[in-house]
C-alpha cells in the first residue's frame, strides 16, 4: 500500500492535459474520495499503473517529473515533521530510512556505496520492493524527482550532485532530466535510482535542526506506527510470496520457513485479526492483480504462478476479487506491458 497524499496534485495535472482523472481512478480501483485524504493508504500497484497509463494516455512523459514539482515533504505525513526537524542531512536520512514504511512498506530509501566504486562518494538510493509491485518508470521518476527537490529545499544552497542515475532509458529528452535535476550527467539503465553526491553532504546540518521536536516526532512515530515488517501476517504474507507458484502453499510449510509451531502461527494471526487463508487469498489477489494487468501472459500460466490447479478457478477468484473476470480486468487497465 501507500498513502494517498503520493497522488496529490494528480488530478490538477491530468486535468490540465485535458484527461479525465475520475475516469482513470475508476479505471485501475482507487475510489474517487481517495484523493481527497492524505491518509488514506491505497494499492501501490494500483497507484504507479495510473502513473504510466496517464503519461501514455496524454502524451506527457515526464509526468512524473511534473507531478513531483506539485509535491513537497509534507506528502510523507507526520514522517514530514521528524525528517525537517534532524540535525543532518545524515539524521534525516537514516529517520526516513527507518520510518518509510509509514508511506509505504514497498519504498526504501538510504545511503549506498558510489557504483563507480570512489571512495568520498555516496548514491542517495531510492528502491521499490519488486516483490511487492511491479516495477514502474512513472513512479520512480515520482520519487526521485520529489526526493531530489526536498534535499535540495532542506539544505538551503542546494544540493551539489556529482550524477543522477536511473534504472530505465529516458522517457523524455536527456535535457529534461539534465535540467530538472540541475545536473549535466544523468544516467540511464542503472541497477537502481539514486542522487550521487560527495560523502561530505551528509555532514551538512539542516537549518530546521530541532532536537526535541526531532524526538518527539520519532516517538509519535513508533508509538501510532509499528513496523509492519514485524506483524506476523506480514512476515507470512512474505513467505507466500515466495513459495507461491512453486507448491501449493499450506500453513505447515509456512510456519516451518518462520520458525514457528503451525498452532502458534495460527494463534498470532487470530490475533492480529486475520488468519492464514486470509492472508493467502490476499497475496493470491495482489500477484494475479499484476500479472493479468502489468503482463501479457496466458491466464493459465497465471494461475498456476499463483497456486491455482486449474483456470477456471483463477476465473472464479477474480470475479470475486474484483467483480470482473480475467480477461475483462485485462482489458480495464489499458495494454499491459510485455
Amino acid at each position: 500500500m501507500i498513502r494517498a497524499a503520493s497522488l496529490r496534485g494528480f488530478a490538477e495535472l491530468v486535468s490540465e492535459q485535458g484527461g479525465d482523472p475520475a475516469a482513470l481512478l475508476r479505471r485501475f480501483g482507487i475510489p474517487d474520495d481517495a484523493l481527497l485524504a492524505d491518509d488514506r493508504l491505497i494499492s501501490i500497484t494500483a497507484h504507479d499503473l495510473i502513473l504510466d497509463a496517464a503519461a501514455r494516455d496524454l502524451a506527457c512523459p515526464d509526468l512524473g517529473l511534473r507531478l513531483a514539482v506539485a509535491q513537497d515533504l509534507t506528502i510523507l505525513g507526520p514522517l514530514a515533521l521528524a525528517i525537517e526537524s534532524a540535525g543532518s542531512v545524515a539524521e534525516a536520512l537514516d529517520c526516513a530510512a527507518r520510518f518509510m514504511y509509514v508511506h509505504s512498506p514497498a519504498l526504501r530509501i538510504g545511503v549506498e556505496p558510489d557504483p563507480a566504486g570512489r571512495r568520498n562518494v555516496v548514491a542517495f538510493a531510492y528502491r521499490k520492493d519488486l516483490r511487492e509491485s511491479p516495477y514502474s518508470p512513472q513512479a520512480i521518476e515520482l520519487g526521485l524527482g520529489l526526493f531530489h527537490r526536498t534535499a535540495v529545499r532542506l539544505l538551503g544552497d542546494g544540493l551539489p550532485l556529482y550524477s543522477v542515475r536511473i534504472p530505465h532509458q529516458p522517457l523524455s529528452p536527456v535535457s529534461r532530466y539534465t535540467e530538472f535535476f540541475d545536473v549535466p550527467d544523468v544516467r540511464f539503465g542503472a541497477p537502481f535510482a539514486c542522487l550521487i553526491a560527495e560523502r561530505s553532504v551528509l555532514d551538512e546540518r539542516l537549518g530546521g535542526a530541532n532536537a526535541q521536536i526531532c524526538a518527539l516526532a520519532q516517538d509519535y512515530l513508533a508509538q501510532h506506527f509499528p513496523d509492519p515488517r514485524t506483524m506476523t501476517a506480514v512476515r507470512v504474507r512474505t513467505a507466500l510470496t515466495a513459495i507461491l507458484g512453486i507448491r501449493t502453499p499450506s500453513m505447515a510449510d509456512v510456519a516451518r520457513l518462520l520458525a514457528l509451531h503451525p498452532r502458534t502461527l495460527q494463534r498470532r494471526l487470530s490475533a492480529e485479526g486475520t488468519s492464514f487463508a486470509v492472508v493467502l487469498d490476499e497475496v493470491r489477489r495482489d500477484t494475479s492483480y499484476r500479472y493479468i494487468v502489468t503482463t501479457n501472459m496466458r491466464f493459465s500460466q497465471v494461475a498456476s504462478l499463483v497456486g491455482f490447479n486449474e483456470q477456471s478457478t483463477l476465473s472464479h477468484a477474480v470475479r470475486r476479487w474484483f467483480g470482473v473476470d480475467p480477461r475483462g480486468l485485462r482489458a480495464g487497465a489499458g495494454d499491459p506491458g510485455p
